[in-house]
């Protein structure tokens, strides 16, 4: 689908087929007040989405990255039907969601991270129960629903738990299991694993690929870690000030971006800046130094020869944070724009 282009013009001119989800030079303007003084303020108006345009096919698992305030959140809220676009046409399995919101809420399910759909005082389980009112799901259907997301989220045990009481992981996995007992066919999930642990993350991320896999639902991603796109998503988008700089491969990503991944090792005594090929030492604090190597190459030979040349106790890998890697794209444009 993604034609791994940074220009936002030829990712436009190659989105506009026809796909599960379409945006086509779709626009979001919000109106602010800033205060300028006693009882002054002005009025100004701020573009979140600024004529973005793709499509995503039906069964396809995509990561939409940006920055803090670069419009992922926006342009979730226009596809769910929350947020009605300055300009622009929005499609979901055909359907405008600003226009036929309730429709729609049949065929989607959204999670997003940093807020709730439970209802904080009741049991977890009430509020499936609730749900299974609401989407007038099939007696049927939302046991089976149920009982399989209970089983591959590890909700056993938290059912008559009120949802005030349970961690951030269990209530993310409570969140996801609540967008997903009325089948929906694309799930937009914004910051799934934001504070979670590594095990928690690590479940999470095994049921959505299971559940892709298994079921075809297409799924929109929104993250700040760049793991769940690596171990999830074979497409991603890079948003920034609402416009649509990147759309391929994450390799195509770092490529353009020129990013760099962090190896962390941690040796048996203090020794002098490790040698090898295609990375170089760029911090080193005692028996601990830090060496950066492209992202789009492979840990594994990296790791090999540190271990054995050098008397390694440990090591880890630390992914380029995705602001890094904007900033990089824009220092690559403007240097191409100069040249």
């Amino acid at each position: 689908m993604g034609n791994g282009s940074m220009d936002s013009g030829s990712v436009a001119s190659g989105s506009v087929n026809s796909g599960f989800i379409e945006l086509e030079q779709v626009e979001k303007v919000f109106d602010v007040r800033k205060k300028t003084g006693f009882l002054k303020s002005e009025r100004r108006q701020v573009r979140a989405v600024d004529s973005i345009s793709f499509t995503v096919a039906r069964g396809e698992m995509v990561g939409y990255i940006g920055p803090n305030g670069a419009g992922k959140s926006t342009t979730i809220k226009m596809l769910t039907g929350i947020l009605t676009p300055s300009g622009g046409r929005v499609r979901v399995a055909g359907i405008d969601p600003s226009r036929e919101r309730t429709r729609l809420a049949q065929r989607i399910g959204v999670v997003f991270g940093q807020r709730t759909t439970l209802w904080w005082d009741l049991p977890l389980i009430d509020s499936y129960r609730l749900m299974h009112r609401m989407y007038r799901i099939p007696d049927v259907r939302y046991r089976e629903n149920l009982d399989r997301c209970v089983e591959l989220l590890e909700l056993d045990g938290l059912l008559d738990v009120p949802v005030r009481q349970l961690s951030l992981g269990q209530r993310m996995r409570g969140d996801i299991a609540a967008a997903l007992l009325h089948d929906p066919e694309v799930l937009y999930l914004d910051e799934p694993t934001i504070g979670l642990d590594v095990i928690s993350k690590a479940k999470v991320r095994d049921f959505l690929r299971d559940l892709n896999a298994e079921r075809g639902t297409t799924v929109l991603l929104t993250t700040h870690d760049l793991q769940d796109i690596e171990q999830l998503c074979s497409r991603v988008m890079v948003i920034d000030h609402g416009r649509l700089m990147y759309d391929g491969p994450l390799a195509g990503l770092h490529e353009v971006g020129d990013s760099e991944r962090t190896l962390v090792v941690d040796l048996e005594r203090e020794l002098p800046p490790i040698q090898v090929p295609s990375a170089r030492v760029v911090r080193v604090e005692g028996p601990r130094q830090w060496l950066a190597f492209p992202a789009s190459e492979s840990a594994a030979p990296l790791v090999a020869r540190i271990a054995a040349e050098y008397p390694l106790v440990d090591l880890s890998v630390r992914e380029p944070d995705i602001e890094a890697v904007i900033a990089k794209m824009y220092a690559g444009q403007a240097e191409r724009a100069v040249s």
